[in-house]
């Protein structure tokens, strides 16, 4: 009986440690969802003039930026949303003899407006490599007061269907990564959806649903456990 019962034992500890591996892989094999991204957190998309602690470079540096995520910049009409995919127009802060197909007005300004009002952009990654973002209002002062930053990004999941400009369209081409001035198509679709209101670029809430997993599946590991102890005693 004693003999039994330790081999029983041994074939449940054997049992746990494959589900649990299988479980392991499975679950660091997926793909996180589509993220929103809000440009500066709470301090928005202004220039260091307006806003001393604003430092949209380190900002960036901390995420991951993929195909398909939303960078939302929440800032005023007396400063703009320039993207663009060529060096030389980020490196100059202006895009004045920017080619139509590699440089994105999103959001034109007001320089001469008394009244300024808030404005929410909201921009589409659309293309992998290197994308570069500044507001270019009057003649690039903003942006060489800090309203600028570059971001790599990646494919990822790839476009969702909603961001793809034809079923029969390619997916956007990709920069050469070897250089910075390489200026790709630019193809934007007219009737891109806005962003979804699920995701977000805080912790709480692209964590929420792992965290509500691992706890789960943790406390099937620890009753898997003391199952083990029973059958040993």
């Amino acid at each position: 009986m004693g003999q039994s019962s330790g081999y029983n034992s041994t074939s449940v500890l054997q049992l746990i440690t494959i589900v649990s591996c299988l479980v392991v892989l499975s679950c660091s094999g997926s793909v996180s969802a589509y993220k929103n991204y809000t440009v500066g957190g709470s301090l928005g998309w202004f220039d260091a003039l307006e806003k001393p602690d604003v430092n949209y470079q380190k900002w960036a540096d901390s995420k991951n930026f993929s195909l398909g995520d939303f960078l939302i910049f929440n800032t005023d009409n007396n400063h703009s949303v320039i993207q663009t995919y060529n060096f030389t127009t980020y490196k100059f802060c202006d895009y004045d003899d920017a080619l139509q197909n590699d440089t994105i007005e999103w959001s034109a300004t007001d320089p001469s407006s008394t009244a300024p009002h808030p404005i929410s952009v909201a921009v589409p990654l659309l293309k992998e490599g290197m994308n570069y973002f500044f507001s270019s209002d009057y003649d690039g002062e903003q942006c060489n007061n800090g309203q600028h930053f570059k971001i790599n990004v990646t494919h990822g999941q790839g476009l969702p269907k909603s961001l793809d400009p034809s079923d029969d369209a390619p997916a956007p081409n990709s920069p050469d990564y070897r250089g910075d001035d390489s200026a790709p198509e630019t193809i934007v679709p007219a009737n891109f959806n806005h962003p979804i209101e699920e995701e977000s670029d805080k912790d709480e809430a692209s964590g929420s649903g792992s965290v509500y997993f691992n706890t789960k599946f943790y406390g099937f590991l620890i009753f898997l456990q003391i199952v083990c102890i029973f059958f040993k005693l």
